[in-house]
């Protein structure tokens, strides 16, 4: 007993010990020991642990080491959005940036928080008790992926708070980047092997973080720092964005050195142009920097718009530019069938790579630009990632067939090609059917808002397109378990997965197979309009849109009088859907390709099904009107799919819980709305009881 209490005590001491030399080594950049004491060290805790199993903790520096290879990454949910920022480009935009900040606000002297925009990935950092528990990808803003296993790896992440009382949640929200000396030292290890290097430590750093093998990510020297805050419980409470960041960096969570309080544009442009003057000496990329407002009550009062706070702005760097030659311009075609003009470029080296094609980005843009095969453009990187041609520096010879003309079919699958009223993008109509836009449409029709089909990432999607085991979204149906086994890294256990999730898909609201269909200018709201207007996939199809559109123009007439005589307007038909969305969506259907893929997803028995307008009826009469709020994760359904079917028979969903709550829905792991709930006397329901309050099942 004692020993073992020797021994425990002794762990605890080493625990500390290495972290604190990891944090001066890492963070702080200031070792204090030799690596063969750090050393020495770490093979005492590793011995101790193997001796004394018990005395092994979640946040020992031991359990960094990577461990064997997943399957694939979990879904996480973010409890509080990691929503993106606004870009701004030059001074100007800055100024206004300040002046909606200062009228909103109504005063002047506005101080700001203002800290480099780190070229990295975004993550979100998850400590209960102060003890590293989750760490998960941005993904959509809403739900990322798991990859705790490889950011334990990361050695600037603490795996234990240092504060000295640790809130019972925080989630701290920064960025993974791998800095430039070890993006140097990685690229030389690649070089020996023989193996391909990488582009650049951005594309180094999301490579090692969506490792499947963690053990791969540990060889590789990725570095982290936080840059604010997502969910928080029993943590102090802060008056201003700084105080946090001081928070985190006592609790050796590192923050950039970089950081600083300014006031007003004037601060703002300095700030910028101090960053700007030494960012190549900066040990990391960076490709702007950031403000913040940095009073937090301020900016809970300014909000936010869209997916962007109000209260903060990234202020962007200009892009590298080069100079090359266009020796010719092609077209591609993209998943919503998109035809984008590309360059072809003598190759040259701009923004830290070699460039040899650059978007055009459309037809109206080569005529603005007056751009011909042959002449000499400048090139630039646009947010250092697309490769672009900004303007013409020499002209060409500039014969006839040297000008660019839009094909009028499509150059994959010969369809037709089609431009929207006040739309400058030409599209192929072949929808569906077009094989350029197959493996992301596929992507599309899978994907979490559309018919949520786990597991059919992107590898998958690649390996049955090219294997032409798929060649439009009906043929998923058709996929067995054993065909899908014999494919790399696909076991007999995730094919039969994927199987019972295409299965389950079959069952959709019909806003989100009319999204999961891919039609260009449709959205998620637009499909709901449609869905909600027309009630089935067939009247829709069979649309006269002409006599629609004639029937908005004489209401919008016939509004405009009633105007006049203080009458109240009559509803407009398909309001919220305009005219070039119903282009769209005429011309998509127009197509006999897109008819054919569509009658085979719903024609055949078991295929895709939608409620019966009885069950739709039913479902309607007991959700509308009610107040739904989603806690956890359900088994099955996505929380988008949940809100989108309470939405669809009138019902309501909110992000919190209070007395005028009807339902509260319980996943796993639900939070503290489950308790208020509890405490409210407000009923629950799991996945069966909302289903069956839904008029649907998931086995239909």
């Amino acid at each position: 007993m004692q020993a073992r209490r020797g021994a425990s005590e002794r762990a605890r001491e080493l625990r500390a010990e290495i972290e604190r030399h990891n944090h001066l080594y890492h963070v702080l950049d200031r070792p204090q020991i030799p690596d063969a004491e750090y050393d020495a060290l770490f093979r005492e805790l590793l011995r101790l642990e193997a001796e004394h199993p018990e005395v092994a903790t979640p946040d020992s520096p031991t359990q960094r080491v990577g461990a064997p290879p997943a399957e694939a990454f979990s879904e996480v949910v973010h409890r509080v959005p990691m929503l993106s920022l606004n870009n701004a480009f030059d001074d100007a935009e800055i100024e206004g940036f300040d002046r909606r900040v200062r009228e909103a606000l109504g005063k002047d002297g506005i101080e700001y928080a203002a800290e480099p925009k780190f070229d990295g990935l975004a993550v979100s950092l998850v400590y209960e008790q102060g003890v590293f528990r989750r760490g998960a990808t941005r993904g959509d803003g809403y739900t990322g992926e798991d990859v705790t296993a490889n950011l334990r790896t990361v050695r600037t992440i603490p795996l234990r708070l240092t504060a000295r009382k640790a809130p019972p949640l925080l989630e701290v929200r920064g960025e993974v980047l791998m800095l430039k000396k070890d993006f140097d030292g990685l690229n030389r290890t690649q070089r020996e092997k023989g193996e391909k290097e990488f582009v650049n430590p951005r594309n180094a750093a999301a490579g090692s973080l969506r490792q499947l093998d963690s053990r791969v990510t540990a060889a590789r020297k990725l570095a982290f720092f936080a840059y604010g805050l997502g969910a928080v419980e029993g943590a102090p409470r802060f008056h201003r964005h700084s105080e946090l960041l001081d928070y985190l960096a006592e609790s050796r969570m590192p923050v950039s050195a970089e950081r600083a309080l300014v006031k007003d544009v004037t601060g703002l442009l300095a700030y910028y142009r101090g960053i700007e003057e030494k960012r190549r000496r900066l040990p990391y990329d960076i490709d702007g920097v950031v403000y913040k407002v940095n009073d937090l009550a301020a900016q809970e009062r300014l909000g936010f718009v869209a997916r962007a706070p109000r209260f903060a702005v990234a202020h962007k760097f200009p892009a590298e530019e080069a100079t090359s030659e266009v020796l010719g311009i092609d077209v591609q075609v993209g998943r919503t069938g998109a035809l984008t003009p590309v360059a072809r470029l003598k190759p040259v080296f701009v923004g830290g790579v070699t460039v040899t094609n650059a978007t055009l980005h459309n037809e109206d843009e080569i005529r603005r630009k007056d751009i011909w095969r042959g002449d000499t453009v400048a090139v630039r990187r646009a947010g250092d990632v697309i490769p672009e041609v900004v303007r013409v520096i020499g002209q060409g010879r500039r014969q006839h067939q040297d000008r660019f003309v839009m094909p009028e079919q499509c150059p994959v699958c010969g369809s037709k090609v089609a431009r929207l009223e006040d739309e400058a993008v030409s599209r192929c109509t072949g929808g569906l059917y077009c094989s350029a836009q197959r493996k992301q449409a596929l992507l599309h029709f899978a994907s979490r808002r559309a018919m949520n089909i786990e597991g059919l990432g992107e590898r998958l999607v690649d390996q049955v397109v090219e294997k032409e085991m798929v060649r439009d979204p009906a043929d998923l149906y058709a996929l067995e378990a054993g065909t899908l086994a014999g494919l790399d890294r696909m076991g007999e256990k995730s094919a039969s997965n994927l199987v019972r999730e295409i299965e389950r898909s079959r069952d959709v609201t019909l806003a989100r197979f009319i999204h999961a269909l891919g039609i260009p200018a449709v959205g998620e709201e637009g499909a709901k309009l449609l869905a909600g207007h027309f009630g089935g996939l067939d009247e829709l199809i069979s649309a006269d849109w002409s006599a629609i559109t004639q029937q908005k123009k004489t209401i919008q007439k016939d509004n405009a009088a009633r105007k006049k005589r203080g009458e109240e307007a009559l509803p407009l038909p398909l309001e919220g859907v305009g005219p070039e969305v119903m282009e769209a969506v005429s011309q998509f259907f127009a197509e006999p390709h897109n008819r054919n893929v569509i009658a085979r997803l719903t024609g055949t028995p078991g295929s895709i099904r939608f409620a019966t307008a009885e069950r739709a009826a039913a479902a309607g009469a007991a959700v509308a009107g009610k107040i739904f709020v989603l806690t956890g994760k359900l088994p099955r359904l996505a929380r988008e799919d949940v809100k989108a079917r309470i939405e669809a028979r009138g019902g309501k969903v909110t992000g919190s819980v209070s007395k005028n709550t009807d339902y509260v829905v319980v996943g796993a792991e639900p939070g503290s709305k489950h308790r208020q709930a509890l405490e409210l006397g407000i009923a629950t329901l799991d996945e069966a009881g909302l289903l069956q309050l839904l008029g649907e099942s998931l086995e239909g």
